[in-house]
């Protein structure tokens, strides 16, 4: 259920290398001859524009599909017509590892911005598994984390006040998106409507701009067409609680 969204500003300056490799190394070294596999699979990426949903509920998924750069999210719909959206996909993720596994899909996935996409076979995830145990790992690490996060965005919902949400929220996606070279002095795209980030948080379209607007005048963060900006992160951390524990990245989640 795809929402008109802007195209990407700041993170095609911010993009330095293959998100994808980036972020695997995030969480660890890796082999070189695994990096020289990923950088092989993820060739020739397919570009898709903003508002199109690559998946939906009920499809009988057969790739592993790769955000090289652009934005994504997970949502489902229910009978009413109203939707969720649980979780977002950054440069450098992939939707969903055990693809193989699985009958069909229980949500939709859609673009928020023009993507440029890589579609990998269930037979080179299966070459993946069988051959590259230390690069399964990696790929089982970054399955564990879209977990966690997850629910921390349940946490997020069902305990912090809507200013706080909002916050922690922006936080996650700033350390995320650093981690694969996508922000610049405290600022990163984020190519969402203010009704999208309504839906994300659980909160009115009213409460979302009194929230922003709290934000805004305490000097703590800025999201002004579609361009969050972060005067002091460290700041907007501690104000939001946020820890970043539960993304697991090597270096702590520091930046």
């Amino acid at each position: 259920m795809p929402s008109n969204a802007p195209s990407l500003g700041l993170a095609g300056v911010a993009m330095v290398a293959n998100a994808f490799v980036t972020k695997l190394m995030g969480f660890g070294p890796l082999r070189e001859d695994d990096r020289e596999w990923l950088e092989r699979v993820s060739t020739n990426p397919k570009k898709v524009e903003r508002d199109v949903d690559l998946i939906n509920e009920g499809d009988v998924p057969d790739h592993l599909m790769v955000i090289l750069d652009g934005f994504a999210y997970r949502y489902k719909v229910i009978p009413e017509g109203r939707w969720q959206i649980f979780a977002y996909l950054v440069p450098g993720d992939f939707c969903d590892l055990h693809v193989a596994l699985l009958r069909s899909m229980d949500h939709s996935i859609a673009t928020l911005s023009p993507c440029h996409i890589v579609y990998i076979p269930k037979r080179i995830i299966n070459e993946l598994t069988e051959e590259r145990p230390s690069l399964t790992k990696a790929f089982w690490w970054c399955t564990l984390v879209d977990e966690a996060v997850l629910r921390e965005w349940l946490v997020n919902v069902g305990q912090r006040g809507a200013d706080r949400r909002i916050a922690h929220l922006f936080c996650e996606l700033h350390v995320r998106l650093h981690a694969v070279g996508w922000t610049a002095h405290g600022s990163f795209d984020l190519p969402i409507t203010q009704t999208e980030l309504a839906d994300t948080v659980g909160l009115s379209n009213v409460h979302v701009n009194r929230s922003l607007k709290t934000l805004r005048e305490a000097g703590l963060v800025t999201f002004r067409e579609n361009i969050v900006h972060i005067p002091d992160v460290v700041r907007l951390k501690a104000y939001a609680n946020f820890t970043p524990n539960y993304l697991h990245l090597a270096n702590g989640g520091q930046s």
